[in-house]
């Protein structure tokens, strides 16, 4: 089956993702959907409250969901952590930092447990920070460069969370002189998300999704199909 990813904006687990997630349980096609929510890139702030809103948010969406304990590199090395992903038909990594979630998760066996469920079918889904390293890249100013690498699961593709507070036309400025300039820009509000299969990429949720390509934007609504962009990244 091939995979499908869901880059959701932020504030995950709240009323106004409660659609989205609907969507996404239903496109497991499971009677009762396994629901792993992976708190990583909440290290540094509460990971097991991260945790415990996401499992009781898509418990009350009708899923089994719970918590697996990774914070630490150590933990994505764990065979008996690692083992808890078997069966689950959405794996969710929370927002927080997303250069800890990078380190952690990249070239780790819950990379490759991760990756493997999702070529089996289950839907990898990132918010925030947990969408952003799924691109190709990162944008990361603060590290003193424009970008960083990310683990490439959707190539030529970045995120951009939170983007309800973004101006547009100042975006697409920023881009056009930057190293992201050929890639495909996915400026994705709270609560909103897009997901992507080897087919298409639908937008979902309470806000927008707004695209930026080769200096030019555009937005999208929920329920809109993205054109030119699928799992597998842009068309060329």
């Amino acid at each position: 089956m091939a995979k499908r990813i869901l880059l959701v904006g932020g504030d995950e687990f709240r009323a106004s993702c409660a659609g989205m997630d609907r969507h996404v349980l239903e496109a497991t096609g499971a009677a009762n959907p396994r629901v792993a929510i992976v708190p990583t890139a909440a290290a540094f702030e509460n990971p097991s409250l991260a945790a415990s809103n996401g499992v009781r948010h898509f418990t009350g969406l009708g899923a089994s969901a719970y918590g697996l304990d990774v914070v630490r590199r150590e933990d994505a090395e764990n065979p008996r952590i690692v083992a808890q992903l078997d069966g689950a038909h959405v794996i969710y990594f929370t927002g927080g930092s997303p250069d800890h979630l990078h380190s952690v998760l990249a070239g780790s066996p819950l990379f490759d447990a991760v990756k493997s469920a999702c070529d089996a079918g289950a839907i990898w889904a990132g918010s925030s920070a947990g969408a952003m390293v799924l691109g190709s890249v990162m944008r990361r100013p603060s590290s003193g460069s424009p970008v960083s690498p990310a683990l490439d699961i959707v190539p030529n593709v970045m995120v951009l969370p939170h983007h309800e507070r973004s101006d547009p036309n100042a975006v697409a400025e920023q881009l056009s002189g930057s190293a992201t300039f050929g890639m495909t820009v996915l400026g994705i509000d709270g609560g909103s998300g897009v997901l992507l299969d080897a087919d298409a990429t639908i937008v979902l949720g309470s806000g927008n999704v707004t695209v930026y390509r080769s200096g030019q934007w555009r937005r999208y609504a929920a329920g809109e199909t993205v054109s030119g962009l699928t799992v597998n990244g842009p068309a060329s």
